[in-house]
Order: C-alpha cells, then sequence, then structure tokens
C-alpha cells in the first residue's frame, strides 16, 4: 500500500478521535493524527540513530533519534510503537516498549501531532527497512551530543528529545 494512502485517526487537541483520513490528506490538510516515537538503546545504552530517506512524505533525508511514525486508524499507541520499531529496525521479537509520556506537537507549519515517546532496548542485530532508513549506527551519548549542532535533524524529534531529557532530570 502507499504510505499516502493508510487511513489515520483524526483527533482533536484532547487526543480524541474526530474523523479519519487518508495520511496524504491529513499531511496536505495539517490534520492533527498521532505518532509514536521510540528511543532504542543497545546493549551497551548507546542511541540508534537513523537518516531517513529522500522518498519519506515528512523530513526527508533528516537525520532521527527515534525510530517510530503514524499511529494508524483504530491501533494503539503501544500498538504502534511495537510495531514501528520492528519494521524500521528490521527485527522481530523485540520488547514491548516501555510508554514514558506524550505531548503535542505542533510547528506552526501545518504539522501537528500527538506524540507518545518511548524506550526499548535492542539486543537483536538490526537491519533497518531500506524504504525508511538510509543510515544508521548506535552512538554514544557523547557521539550524539557532537552531531546535534552538525547534522540536519528532524523538528519533532529534536523536541521529543529534549522533553525526553526533562523528563529524565525530573526523575
Amino acid at each position: 500500500m502507499n504510505p499516502a494512502d493508510e487511513i489515520l485517526d483524526i483527533v482533536d487537541e484532547h487526543d480524541r478521535v474526530v474523523t479519519q483520513a487518508p495520511r496524504g490528506e491529513a499531511y496536505a490538510r495539517g490534520l492533527r493524527h498521532r505518532c509514536a516515537f521510540i528511543q532504542v538503546r543497545d546493549a551497551e545504552g548507546r542511541l540508534f540513530v537513523h537518516r531517513r530517506t529522500a522518498t519519506k512524505m515528512v523530513f526527508p533525508a533528516l537525520y532521527d533519534l527515534f525510530v517510530g511514525g503514524v499511529v494508524g486508524a483504530g491501533e494503539s499507541y503501544d500498538e504502534a510503537a511495537l510495531r514501528e520499531a520492528e519494521e524500521e529496525l528490521g527485527v522481530s521479537g523485540l520488547p514491548a516498549p516501555t510508554y514514558l509520556f506524550k505531548f503535542l506537537y505542533e510547528d506552526g507549519a501545518g504539522h501537528s501531532w500527538w506524540s507518545a515517546v518511548y524506550e526499548v532496548r535492542c539486543d537483536l542485530p538490526v537491519k533497518p527497512q531500506v524504504e525508511e532508513v538510509q543510515w544508521h549506527a548506535f552512538l554514544t551519548e557523547e557521539e550524539v551530543a557532537a552531531r546535534l549542532g552538525e547534522w540536519e535533524w528532524v523538528p519533532d524529534g529534536l523536541v521529543a528529545h529534549e522533553r525526553l531529557r526533562a523528563f529524565r532530570a525530573a526523575g
């Protein structure tokens, strides 16, 4: 199926479903929907970082600190988090990602989605989806920090990253 044809739940400012629409229409019209963000660490605690392919509908060819994506119509955040993590990492048998928090992402330029943030440890060898991931590596916190000012990152992922740092700092 063409990703633009995937049916999404369209939600209000309180994350209540108000209608459904194809993903392409949701993006074109700036309709608020749901997404899952999953921070992946390996057994050594390094972060999975990747560069999105140039064919992605939103934020093509940018770097990302999370795997994840849209929540399909009728799908829960938890279901989407596991599905998206396994798809993007190219693994099966991943433990269920741990839900951390949710926030409303709005950039003022027509992008608006409720964003559920998760974390998961992946001890499996990854083989990321070639349709989704152009490049990937597991990087240390120091390596990520050094690249934050150098690489062009997906804006929603940067917001999620900052919120996750604040969440962890609040303990």
